[in-house]
C-alpha cells in the first residue's frame, strides 16, 4: 500500500472515530421530555431536515433559548449552543459548589435544558473567572488563539449553515466575556473556512464555511439586572469614604455604540406548536428553568414574540435566516430518493400506529448507509433511532453497580423489547469502549412485548483510567482547561466508558441502536434515576478540608479518612509535606474489611515558626497502586449524579491570625464555605435557622455573620431584621456579606444603597487597595493590616459595592479596576448602641476557602470589632 493510501485510510478511520465519539449517546437526563407520537413526529421531521444552526455565547444562561427551541422543535433543524465557558465563576443558589464543581453542575443543567428545547450543547476550554468589564482582560486570560481554535474546531465539526452570535462584541454587551464570545465568534466564522488556520485540526476534519453569520439583537428588559454575576458593564463610581454622608459619583452610562448595519430578519418565537402543545417561548421557559443553580425558574411568555437578527457576514438574506440555503436531502448526492421516501412517511404517519412508518424507513436506510458525507453518518443514526421509536423498541444496557474499580468484575445486563407487531429479530450485540467484544446473544425472534435479556460478565482492565471529567484530568493552565485529546474538545461531558451496540433486523433489513451502560435505580422520593457507570480507585482518600490554617506555630492533629471501594482493602497511608513542616508518624497502615466502610488515621502536623504556605499530599498505597485522590459524588434531584476525583491534598497556611471572638452565629444565604473556614481559626460556629432568628438567644454569640445573599434568598432574615439590630444594639457584632442590589432590603441600622446591576464591583483580584482610614479599628485590632494582606487574592476583590450611605457609616477600604475611579463602598461600619454593624462586599466567600492569609486576618478583625 502506498503512503498516500495509508494517509487516506488513516483519515477515514479518524473521521469514523470522530463521528462515533460525537454521536455516542450520553447519559439520560433527569428531566422528562416530549414523548409518544409527538416525539416520533418530531424525529421524522428532523430526519427529513438537513439545515443546521450554531449559536455562540459566553455562559450557561446566555443562550437565546426561544430561538433554539424555534429552530430545533419548530423547524426540526440540527441546532446547538456553543458556550465559551461552563459558568464556573458564578454563584450557586442551590448548594456550596464553586469553581470546577459548579461548572459540572451547570454543564448538566445545560444538557437538561437542551433535552427540553431540542438543541445540542458544546463548549470551549475557557474558564469563567468571574465578572470581567472588558474583552481585553477576558482574552488576555483565556488566550485569544486558544479560544478561537476551539470555536473553529466546533464549527468544523458541527458544520452549521447559519451561525448566530448572542452578543455584538461591543460595550453594549456589558460583561467582557460576552463581548469576547462575539469577537471570537466573528473571527471563527472566517477562520473555520481557511485551511491555513489551525491546520492540525485537518487530521480529523475539513474546513467548513457557514453560509451566513447573524447577530441576535434581543435585549433583556433590564440589561443591568442583578443575577449570577452577569449583566451590564459600567465604570466604577467615585467617592472618598468618611464619617459624613457619602455617595459615589454615579456617572451616567455612556450611550451604547450603534448596532452593526445589515439586513434585519425576524422570527416569531411565540408561535404555537399544536403537536407539542406549547409555543417556543413556553418551551424555552421550561428549558431555562433547568438553570436552577442560577435561580432562573421561568414560565415562558405567551403570545407573539419577535426575535430579531442582523445579518453581519456571509450571504445576505431578506426574509429568513435560511434564504437561499437548501436544507433538504437534495444537498447530498443521492438524497432526492431519500427525500421522496421520507416525505411519503411523514404524510402517511399514523400517530395511533407509528409502526406502519417502519417499512418506509427501512427502505431509506440502505440509501443513507451508502452515503459517505459526515452529515449522512449523523442522519443514519437518527434514522435508526426513528425506526426504534416507531417500532416501540426498548433497548437498555444496565450495570449491576454504578462504580467499578480497575481489575474488578463488571456485570452487565442487556435488555431488548419489541413493543410492536413487526417481524423483528435480535441479530447480535457488541461492547464499545473499554471492551470491544461481542455479548453472548442468541440470535432469534423478538416476540411482541416480551423482553429478551442477555447477561455478560467482564473484568475491568487493570490499566483502565479512573473516570474524571475530561477537562479536569490535568490542571488548568492560564485561564483555560488542559485537554490533550483534540477529539474531546468541545464535548459537554465524557463519552460513555462502555456502550452496547444492539443489532436488529425487521423483515431482514438491519438497523442498530447504541446505548450507554448505566446504573438505573429507584429513589423513594424521586422515582427512576440513572447514574453513569464510572471507574474509581480501590480506595478514596478523603481530607477534612482543602485548606488548613495554622494561626499559631502550634502542632495540629489532622485526621485522614480512607474509604474502601472494594472489600478487604489493605495498604499504607502516608503524608508528604515540604521542608520546614513536620508530620508524625510518617505513615500508618490500614485494613478495611467491607466495601463502603471508612477508617480514620490521625497524624500530627507541625508548622514552621514563620509565615509559610505549602501543600500536604495524602497517598494510599494499595497493592502497589498509589491513590492520591478522593471521590466526590455531586448529587441533585434535577441532574444525574456526577462523580469527580478530588486531589488528596491540603493547602497549609501558617500565618499569625488573632481574634477576640469565640462563638459565631452564621446565617447561611445562597451557599458558601465560610463557616468551615472560620472553624479553621478555632471558632465555635453555629448555623442559624429560622427558629434561631425568630426566638433564639442571639446574645450568646460574640458575632453573627450573614452569608452571601442571605437577604436576597431568606425571607426569615428580612423578617427578623429588628431582632438582629437589637442584638447589635445590646452589644453584638453583626457582619453582613454582599447581597445583590435591592434598596428595599434595609440591611443596616442606617440607610445605605446597593444599586442593581454589576457596575459597582472590582473584578481584578490584584487591584490596588487604599485605606482611607488607616487608624480604623478594623485595620488595627487585633491584627494590624498591611499591604501584604491583599496579596494572593483570587478571582476578584469584591462585588455589589454600596454607592451611597448614611453619615453614621465609615468606610474601611477602597479599590478600583484599571482606568476607573476608586470605589470606597465595599466595606462600611458603624457603632450602633453598644455593638458594631459591618457591611462588607469583598469576596470573603472566595478568599477564605482559598486560604488567603490576609483575608483571614481582615475577617478576624471584623469579628473582633466591638
Amino acid at each position: 500500500m502506498t503512503s498516500t493510501c495509508i494517509s487516506r485510510a488513516r483519515f477515514r478511520i479518524l473521521l469514523l472515530l470522530l463521528v462515533a465519539v460525537l454521536s455516542a449517546p450520553l447519559s439520560v437526563p433527569a428531566v422528562p421530555t416530549f414523548s409518544g407520537a409527538a416525539e416520533i413526529e418530531q424525529s421524522l421531521r428532523k430526519l427529513n431536515e438537513l439545515g443546521s444552526v450554531l449559536m455562540i455565547g459566553a455562559h450557561p444562561d446566555d443562550e437565546r433559548t426561544p430561538v433554539l427551541a424555534y429552530f430545533a422543535r419548530g423547524r426540526h433543524m440540527r441546532t446547538a449552543y456553543l458556550s465559551a465557558t461552563r459558568g464556573e465563576g458564578g454563584q450557586n443558589l442551590i448548594g456550596s459548589e464553586q469553581g470546577a464543581q459548579l461548572g459540572i453542575v451547570r454543564t448538566q443543567e445545560l444538557l437538561d435544558a437542551r433535552h427540553i428545547d431540542g438543541a445540542e450543547q458544546f463548549f470551549t476550554r475557557a474558564i469563567d473567572f468571574g465578572f470581567s468589564k472588558t474583552p481585553t482582560e477576558t482574552l488576555g486570560k483565556w488566550g485569544r488563539e486558544r479560544v478561537l481554535s476551539d470555536m473553529v474546531w466546533d464549527i468544523r465539526r458541527y458544520r452549521p449553515d447559519v451561525i448566530i452570535l448572542c452578543f455584538t462584541g461591543t460595550s453594549r454587551d456589558g460583561h467582557g466575556h460576552h463581548q469576547a464570545s462575539a469577537i471570537i465568534g466573528k473571527e471563527a466564522f472566517e477562520a473555520a473556512a481557511d485551511p491555513n488556520r489551525f491546520p492540525e485540526q485537518l487530521r480529523y476534519l475539513q474546513p467548513w464555511r457557514a453560509r451566513r453569520l447573524a447577530m441576535s439583537i434581543f435585549t433583556p428588559p433590564n440589561p443591568n439586572a442583578a443575577g449570577d454575576g452577569r449583566g451590564g458593564q459600567g465604570r466604577g463610581g467615585q467617592g472618598r469614604g468618611g464619617a459624613g454622608a457619602q455617595a459615589a459619583n454615579q456617572d451616567q452610562e455612556p450611550p451604547p455604540p450603534p448596532l452593526p448595519s445589515g439586513p434585519h430578519v425576524k422570527v416569531d418565537t411565540g408561535a404555537f406548536n399544536p403537536i407539542l402543545g406549547y409555543s417556543y417561548e413556553e418551551i424555552a421557559g421550561m428549558s431555562r428553568s433547568m438553570h436552577r443553580s442560577q435561580g432562573m425558574g421561568n414560565m415562558g411568555r405567551l403570545g407573539a414574540v419577535e426575535s430579531e437578527f442582523i445579518i453581519i457576514g456571509g450571504e445576505t438574506a431578506s426574509q429568513d435566516l435560511f434564504d437561499g440555503i437548501d436544507t433538504s436531502w437534495n444537498r447530498l448526492p443521492g438524497g432526492a430518493a431519500v427525500a421522496a421516501i421520507l416525505n411519503d412517511t411523514i404524510r402517511e404517519f399514523d400517530p395511533s400506529h407509528p409502526e406502519k412508518a417502519v417499512p418506509q424507513l427501512l427502505k431509506a436506510r440502505p440509501l443513507v448507509a451508502a452515503m459517505t458525507d459526515p452529515l449522512a453518518r449523523i442522519k443514519l443514526r437518527e434514522l435508526d433511532e426513528a425506526i426504534g421509536e416507531c417500532a416501540g423498541v426498548w433497548a437498555e444496557a444496565q450495570a449491576k453497580e454504578p462504580e467499578v474499580i480497575p481489575g474488578a468484575a463488571l456485570n452487565v445486563t442487556a435488555t431488548l423489547l419489541n413493543r410492536s407487531p413487526l417481524n423483528m429479530t435480535w441479530q447480535g450485540a457488541s461492547f464499545e469502549g473499554m471492551f470491544q467484544d461481542a455479548l453472548p446473544v442468541e440470535a432469534g425472534q423478538l416476540e411482541f412485548n416480551k423482553s429478551k435479556v442477555v447477561k455478560a460478565d467482564r473484568r475491568v482492565p487493570v490499566s483502565q483510567p479512573y473516570t474524571q471529567p475530561y477537562w479536569l484530568v490535568k490542571p488548568p493552565s492560564d485561564g483555560v482547561y488542559t485537554v490533550e485529546d483534540q477529539t474531546l474538545i468541545g464535548l459537554p461531558e465524557n463519552p460513555p466508558i462502555l456502550s452496547v451496540r444492539f443489532r436488529m433486523a425487521i423483515d431482514g433489513v438491519p438497523f442498530e441502536l447504541v446505548r450507554p451502560v448505566e446504573y438505573r435505580y429507584a429513589d423513594r422520593a424521586e422515582g427512576a434515576r440513572v447514574r453513569p457507570l464510572v471507574v474509581i480507585p480501590p480506595v478514596a482518600v478523603d481530607l477534612p478540608e482543602s485548606v488548613s490554617i495554622f494561626p499559631k506555630a502550634e502542632a495540629r492533629r489532622v485526621v485522614i479518612s480512607v474509604k474502601a471501594n472494594v472489600a478487604k482493602a489493605t495498604g499504607e497511608l502516608r503524608l508528604d509535606v515540604p521542608a520546614g513542616w513536620k508530620v508524625e508518624p510518617k505513615s500508618r497502615p490500614f485494613q478495611i474489611e467491607t466495601s463502603g466502610e471508612q477508617q480514620e488515621s490521625s497524624f500530627v502536623v507541625t508548622p514552621p515558626q514563620g509565615d509559610s504556605t505549602a501543600w500536604l499530599r495524602a497517598v494510599a498505597n494499595v497493592g502497589g497502586r498509589e491513590v492520591d485522590s478522593g471521590v466526590q459524588v455531586i448529587s441533585y434531584p434535577h441532574i444525574p449524579d456526577q462523580t469527580l476525583l478530588l486531589p488528596a491534598s491540603v493547602k497549609l497556611v501558617r500565618a499569625d491570625i488573632r481574634t477576640t471572638a469565640h462563638k459565631i452565629g452564621y446565617i447561611m444565604g445562597a451557599g458558601d464555605d465560610v463557616p468551615e473556614a472560620l472553624r479553621q481559626l478555632g471558632l465555635d460556629v453555629t448555623l442559624l435557622g429560622p427558629s434561631d432568628l425568630e426566638q433564639g438567644d442571639l446574645s450568646r454569640f460574640d458575632a453573627i455573620v450573614a452569608g452571601v445573599r442571605a437577604y436576597n434568598v431568606r425571607s426569615d432574615v428580612r423578617a427578623n431584621q429588628p431582632r438582629l439590630l437589637d442584638y447589635v444594639k445590646n452589644g453584638g457584632t453583626y457582619v453582613v456579606q454582599y447581597n445583590t442590589g435591592d434598596n428595599s432590603l434595609n440591611m443596616g441600622p442606617y440607610p445605605f444603597t446597593v444599586p442593581p446591576g454589576t457596575r459597582y464591583r472590582v473584578t481584578y483580584e490584584d487591584a490596588p487597595v487604599a485605606l482611607p482610614h488607616p487608624d480604623s479599628r478594623l485595620l488595627q485590632m487585633p491584627n494590624r493590616i498591611t499591604p501584604k494582606d491583599f496579596d494572593g487574592w483570587v478571582q476578584e476583590r469584591g462585588l455589589y459595592f454600596s454607592t451611597k450611605w448614611d453619615s453614621h457609616y465609615e468606610t474601611v477600604m477602597a479599590s478600583k479596576d484599571p482606568g476607573e475611579a476608586e470605589q470606597p463602598g465595599g466595606e462600611l461600619w458603624t457603632r450602633y448602641g453598644k455593638g458594631v454593624y459591618i457591611f462588607t462586599a469583598y469576596s470573603w466567600f472566595r478568599q477564605l476557602p482559598a486560604g488567603v492569609p490576609g483575608a483571614y486576618r481582615l475577617f478576624a478583625n471584623m469579628l473582633s470589632a466591638k
